[in-house]
Protein backbone atom coordinates (compact mmCIF):
# COMPACT_ATOMS: atom_id res chain seq x y z
CA UNK A 1 0.00 0.00 0.00
CA UNK A 2 1.42 3.12 -1.31
CA UNK A 3 0.85 6.54 0.88
CA UNK A 4 0.40 9.95 -1.38
CA UNK A 5 2.04 12.67 -0.91
CA UNK A 6 -0.78 15.16 0.23
CA UNK A 7 0.26 18.67 -0.94
CA UNK A 8 -1.83 21.82 -1.03
CA UNK A 9 -3.29 23.43 -3.69
CA UNK A 10 -3.27 26.89 -2.20
CA UNK A 11 -1.36 29.81 -4.03
CA UNK A 12 1.39 31.44 -1.81
CA UNK A 13 0.59 34.80 -1.11
CA UNK A 14 2.96 37.74 -0.46
CA UNK A 15 2.80 41.71 2.09
CA UNK A 16 1.02 43.20 -0.61
CA UNK A 17 2.90 46.72 -1.58
CA UNK A 18 0.38 48.37 -3.34
CA UNK A 19 -3.02 49.98 -2.37
CA UNK A 20 -6.42 51.24 -3.62
CA UNK A 21 -5.53 54.85 -4.92
CA UNK A 22 -1.63 54.33 -5.73
CA UNK A 23 -0.48 55.29 -8.62
CA UNK A 24 1.11 52.18 -10.42
CA UNK A 25 3.14 51.57 -14.04
CA UNK A 26 2.94 47.99 -15.75
CA UNK A 27 6.47 46.58 -15.67
CA UNK A 28 5.54 43.86 -17.79
CA UNK A 29 3.09 42.02 -20.32
CA UNK A 30 1.03 43.80 -23.73
CA UNK A 31 0.41 46.98 -21.22
CA UNK A 32 3.77 47.50 -20.57
CA UNK A 33 4.81 51.02 -19.98
CA UNK A 34 0.97 52.07 -19.22
CA UNK A 35 0.12 53.47 -15.99
CA UNK A 36 -2.96 54.32 -13.93
CA UNK A 37 -4.55 54.18 -10.48
CA UNK A 38 -5.49 50.94 -8.53
CA UNK A 39 -9.33 51.21 -8.15
CA UNK A 40 -9.53 47.73 -6.21
CA UNK A 41 -7.01 45.16 -4.70
CA UNK A 42 -7.17 41.90 -4.23
CA UNK A 43 -5.33 40.23 -1.68
CA UNK A 44 -5.82 36.62 -1.83
CA UNK A 45 -5.36 36.29 -5.28
CA UNK A 46 -2.36 38.51 -5.22
CA UNK A 47 -3.77 40.92 -7.94
CA UNK A 48 -5.65 44.48 -8.63
CA UNK A 49 -7.83 46.21 -10.55
CA UNK A 50 -5.76 49.50 -12.75
CA UNK A 51 -7.98 51.89 -14.56
CA UNK A 52 -7.47 51.84 -18.44
CA UNK A 53 -5.39 48.80 -17.80
CA UNK A 54 -6.10 45.37 -18.90
CA UNK A 55 -9.51 46.16 -20.52
CA UNK A 56 -11.76 43.59 -21.95
CA UNK A 57 -15.22 43.41 -23.60
CA UNK A 58 -18.23 43.14 -21.84
CA UNK A 59 -21.67 42.08 -23.54
CA UNK A 60 -24.71 43.06 -21.12
CA UNK A 61 -28.62 42.98 -21.22
CA UNK A 62 -30.56 45.48 -20.99
CA UNK A 63 -32.35 46.13 -17.60
CA UNK A 64 -34.66 48.46 -15.73
CA UNK A 65 -31.84 50.51 -14.89
CA UNK A 66 -29.42 50.35 -17.39
CA UNK A 67 -29.48 49.98 -20.89
CA UNK A 68 -27.60 47.02 -22.87
CA UNK A 69 -24.63 47.16 -24.96
CA UNK A 70 -20.73 46.18 -25.03
CA UNK A 71 -18.78 47.67 -21.95
CA UNK A 72 -15.11 48.32 -21.90
CA UNK A 73 -13.96 47.02 -18.37
CA UNK A 74 -11.04 47.01 -16.65
CA UNK A 75 -9.89 43.52 -15.30
CA UNK A 76 -7.53 42.57 -12.89
CA UNK A 77 -3.97 41.62 -13.38
CA UNK A 78 -1.07 40.15 -11.46
CA UNK A 79 0.66 42.19 -9.14
CA UNK A 80 4.29 41.09 -9.99
CA UNK A 81 3.08 43.16 -12.80
CA UNK A 82 2.99 46.42 -11.17
CA UNK A 83 5.10 48.68 -10.08
CA UNK A 84 4.54 51.49 -7.83
CA UNK A 85 5.68 55.41 -9.26
CA UNK A 86 7.86 57.56 -7.47
CA UNK A 87 5.72 60.84 -6.22
CA UNK A 88 8.98 63.01 -7.02
CA UNK A 89 10.22 61.90 -10.15
CA UNK A 90 7.55 59.96 -11.91
CA UNK A 91 9.52 56.39 -12.21
CA UNK A 92 8.89 53.31 -11.31
CA UNK A 93 10.28 52.18 -7.82
CA UNK A 94 9.97 49.76 -4.78
CA UNK A 95 8.61 50.33 -1.92
CA UNK A 96 10.01 50.37 2.14
CA UNK A 97 8.18 50.61 5.31
CA UNK A 98 10.31 52.86 8.36
CA UNK A 99 9.29 54.37 11.44
CA UNK A 100 8.18 58.28 11.49
CA UNK A 101 6.71 60.06 14.43
CA UNK A 102 6.18 56.38 15.73
CA UNK A 103 4.13 55.30 13.03
CA UNK A 104 4.96 52.95 10.25
CA UNK A 105 4.79 54.87 6.64
CA UNK A 106 5.77 53.75 3.00
CA UNK A 107 8.92 55.20 1.12
CA UNK A 108 9.98 55.30 -2.62
CA UNK A 109 13.19 53.70 -2.12
CA UNK A 110 14.79 55.45 -5.23
CA UNK A 111 14.25 59.15 -3.42
CA UNK A 112 13.29 58.12 -0.10
CA UNK A 113 9.81 60.08 -0.33
CA UNK A 114 6.93 59.09 1.74
CA UNK A 115 4.13 57.67 0.22
CA UNK A 116 0.89 59.00 1.07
Amino acid sequence: MSIKNKTSNKKKTFKIKIKKGDTVQVISGAYKGTSGEVVKVFPGKNKAVVENVNIRKKHTKPTNEAPGGINDISTPIDISNLMLVDPKTGEPTRTGRKLVDGKLVRYAKKSGEIIK
